[in-house]
């Protein structure tokens, strides 16, 4: 009797530990709420929704969150910004930049923030120009109307450029104006503009404009900062870590469907994004699909000494206070 009672513990201990190893084999983060109570994400946007953060919404369509336990809500961002919302928990999650973050960790009352994925693996930004212009590189600059954010960082990075050309920065006429469309800029007496091209760039070929365009990582590869990024604050982190990493799980699924399907993750956004011109949604999601992850083995990691070189390169021109080496990321959080 005894050594019948000491089998079915026995079995029964196996049974136990064989569902523990099931619900560990889902992966760490999976399964963080349950079907009637599931944990609330929010996400700030950095922006208007457009296909940079197409990754997120095809997670929300497909159901990977809802998967993973999770009710996810993008936002647009308030008034004081996606980053400041993240650091005082008004959302778990932030769309934002390198420099932002440089920007929050060094500020007289620093944010507490950290980026946890590259939505984009390399920085798609430059200066497009009307071909008529002939500015071919950025020595041409020289004399020309820029339209400019006004910003201490987007002067160190233009003069940078201009000089290591060998012309003269303070030849360039920067010009306040926030350019909100660059297809008009460029019909304006505006002569370059700063842009994203797998945005606005597209937009310009869209639109049937013959232009110039200076990719600032071809210049200088300290230039190839991570933008944008995926941030969130550290309390959340802290506190909820494997809620984080169900997100960004869940969120790496969405931009492999995106990569592999661009035409059907265009469709996805703009079913969430109706307000969206359909040409230029499913142009820019063709031409960005592919550079997501680019010659990354996965999705979302950040390169320590790419991120290293571009702070050192902020401190080195007196944009922070401080030097910040490898500060202000982490991959921990990444599924493996």
């Amino acid at each position: 009797m005894m050594h019948r009672k000491k089998t079915i513990w026995i079995l029964l201990l196996v049974v136990v530990l064989a569902m523990t190893g099931c619900i560990q084999g889902k992966g760490e983060g999976a399964d963080v709420g349950t079907e009637d109570q599931k944990k609330e994400i929010t996400v700030a946007l950095d922006w208007t929704p457009n296909t940079n953060h197409t990754g997120m919404y095809v997670a929300l369509e497909k159901g990977y969150y809802r998967d993973a336990g999770l009710d996810v809500t993008l936002v647009q961002p308030p008034e004081g910004g996606s980053l400041s919302m993240a650091a005082a928990g008004g959302a778990q999650f932030a769309v934002t930049f390198q420099e932002e973050i440089a920007a929050a960790l060094t500020s007289e009352t620093p944010l507490p923030v950290v980026a946890v994925a590259a939505l984009v693996e390399h920085n798609d930004s430059g200066l497009v120009s009307a071909k008529e212009k002939g500015i071919l590189s950025p020595r041409d600059m020289e004399g020309k109307k820029y339209a400019s954010w006004d910003t201490p960082i987007e002067h160190a990075i233009l003069s940078h450029i201009v000089a290591m050309d060998g012309g003269d920065p303070a030849k360039v006429n920067f010009i306040p104006n926030t350019v909100t469309d660059a297809v008009s800029a460029l019909q304006t007496d505006t002569d370059l503009i700063w842009i994203y091209y797998s945005w606005d760039g597209i937009a310009t070929e869209l639109a049937g404009l013959e232009t110039n365009y200076i990719e600032l990582r071809s210049i200088d590869p300290v230039l190839d900062f991570y933008t944008p990024v995926l941030a969130a604050g550290e309390q959340f982190l802290t506190e909820d870590p494997k809620t984080a990493k169900a997100f960004l799980a869940a969120t790496r699924k969405g931009y492999q469907d995106a990569i592999s399907d661009p035409a059907g993750a265009a469709e996805i956004l703009l079913k969430h994004a109706p307000e969206l011109d359909a040409e230029l949604v499913k142009a820019s999601q063709a031409y960005l699909s592919p550079r997501y992850q680019a010659e990354k083995a996965t999705w979302g990691t950040i390169d320590e000494s790419r991120w290293k070189a571009f702070y050192d390169w902020m401190y080195e021109n007196d944009l922070i206070p401080v030097e910040l080496g490898s500060k202000g990321f982490t991959n921990d959080f990444l599924p493996e």
